[in-house]
């Protein structure tokens, strides 16, 4: 079943944003040790306006899906299952990646493939057939008809609402959802989390997971195993099999396994790669990796402590960490001191979005 939109609208109030764009506490620790995430400077009416579209199903096109419908606050922005739904009579393959910290990516989505801007981000996830499935044309006529948006647009500078506005407002919300309040971040880890900061470095972790969102922005593969729904759920793999096809994949209606970041290269050697995740807010985010095969951190560390999964293009640091269970309970201790505060409070969630507004008088001799 498809997950409702939460239809919420309140506007940012511009004294609390303009303090969130005011840096954070700084890490207690040495200086060439990754610290808090910087916060990103914002405008306020256009985050208030990007907000409010964020809940809005409007913006898909059977008015069923918004963006908040799979990128849940109270979930750390994903959904909390393991395969993603999708457009009404399609479900996706891939796990929901979390909105915390994105506005600081240079690539976007688990394949990389978009690595311009978050405008482009936000055309395709609205437009997708396989996400929110919307003509923008029509999106633009609906915005158009609800007399809070005109106001709102024009606020922001963005003059009538138009679908550039809509591309850049959301990214602009987006600038508001940065991880602050983490234990890591205040110097508040237990000596356990302490313990397991250092095994992540001594075991190389740091490598792939580096700088203030604890990845380095690159396709790796790990031999994560398949999650085998995906092939055998009709609405999934028919999803699968359209989106390979659009983006050149060779043999797609036989294959079965992701190619991840392939689709970028079309080089055998990139087969099974993914973008490396953030270590950001992981106790919001469960299940795992990129199809959602690893439920747990627990099951997390003891994958990596086996060595990661079997594939021949695996990267070869990935080697058996061999660490006993009271060293895998201080690694998870150390992952979950990197999650701070939920970002569910006013601030970055929208209040209810009232749609009983008056039609429009002599509506065929009104300026659209």
């Amino acid at each position: 079943m498809m997950t409702k939109a939460r239809t919420w609208f309140s506007a940012l109030s511009t004294a609390s944003l303009l303090t969130m764009s005011v840096a954070f506490p700084v890490h207690q620790a040495l200086a060439d040790e990754p610290g808090p995430v910087e916060a990103i400077e914002f405008d306020p009416a256009k985050a208030a306006l990007g907000k409010r579209l964020f809940f809005d199903p409007r913006l898909s096109g059977d008015t069923e899906l918004s963006c908040a419908s799979c990128h849940q606050p109270e979930n750390g922005f994903t959904d909390g299952q393991a395969l993603s739904d999708a457009y009404s009579g399609s479900l996706h393959f891939r796990n929901v990646p979390t909105l915390i910290n994105s506005a600081k990516r240079a690539a976007w989505f688990h394949d990389g493939r978009i690595g311009t801007n978050l405008n482009n981000v936000t055309r395709e996830s609205i437009t997708e057939t396989y996400s929110m499935n919307m003509d923008m044309r029509l999106m633009q006529e609906r915005i158009k008809q609800d007399p809070v948006y005109v106001e709102m647009f024009e606020a922001a500078g963005f003059g009538e609402p138009s679908n550039g506005g809509v591309r850049n407002a959301i990214p602009e919300y987006l600038k508001t959802l940065i991880s602050r309040g983490a234990p890591f971040d205040t110097g508040e880890m237990s000596d356990e989390a302490k313990a397991g900061y250092e095994l992540f470095n001594a075991s190389g972790c740091n490598s792939c997971h580096s700088g203030e969102r604890f990845t380095d922005d690159l396709p790796h593969n790990i031999g994560v195993g398949d999650n085998p729904d995906i092939w055998a759920t009709p609405e999934r793999h028919i999803t699968f099999v359209t989106m390979m096809k659009f983006l050149g994949v060779e043999n797609y209606m036989n294959l079965r396994a992701d190619p991840g970041a392939y689709i970028r290269t079309h080089t055998a050697d990139t087969f099974g790669t993914f973008m490396t995740p953030t270590l950001r807010e992981l106790t919001y985010t469960a299940p795992y990796m990129h199809n959602g095969s690893i439920a747990t951190l627990e099951d997390v560390v003891a994958f990596y402590n086996a060595g990661g999964g079997d594939d021949e293009n695996k990267d070869p640091r990935i080697k058996p960490l061999n660490l006993n269970e009271t060293e895998q309970a201080q690694l998870v201790a150390f992952l979950k001191a990197l999650s701070g505060d939920p970002l569910t409070g006013p601030d970055f969630v929208a209040e209810e979005i009232d749609t009983d507004y008056a039609p429009i008088e002599n509506w065929q001799d009104a300026t659209n």
